[in-house]
């Protein structure tokens, strides 16, 4: 939370985040989602690297899947989500 919070006071253009919740408990990465959801409202662009689909979907309008370094999916959030077969080869969701 303390290198989200560092980076917004940059006041920035873009943000760049890799696996920001992991190892939280999962009320801290909820409200790390929630702080995410209110930096995307103002405008600011973000990159975010994570595993949870499900958290990173709500707040994403383009989702990038990679595998061993080659694009396996890229499109936009919507509908990926609604692609199971391809949620559960990449994501094994």
């Amino acid at each position: 939370m303390l290198t989200v919070a560092r980076a917004l006071m940059t006041n920035p253009d873009m943000l760049i985040l890799d696996e920001a919740t992991e190892g939280l408990a999962p009320l801290i990465a909820k409200e790390i989602w929630a702080i995410l959801r209110r930096v995307r409202a103002t405008g600011i662009g973000a990159i975010v690297v994570d595993k949870n689909f499900a958290a990173v979907s709500t707040i994403s309008d383009r989702t990038v899947v990679l595998v061993k370094g080659r694009i396996a999916f890229a499109g936009d959030s919507q509908t990926l989500a609604s692609n199971r077969a391809l949620l559960h080869q990449h994501l094994g969701v």
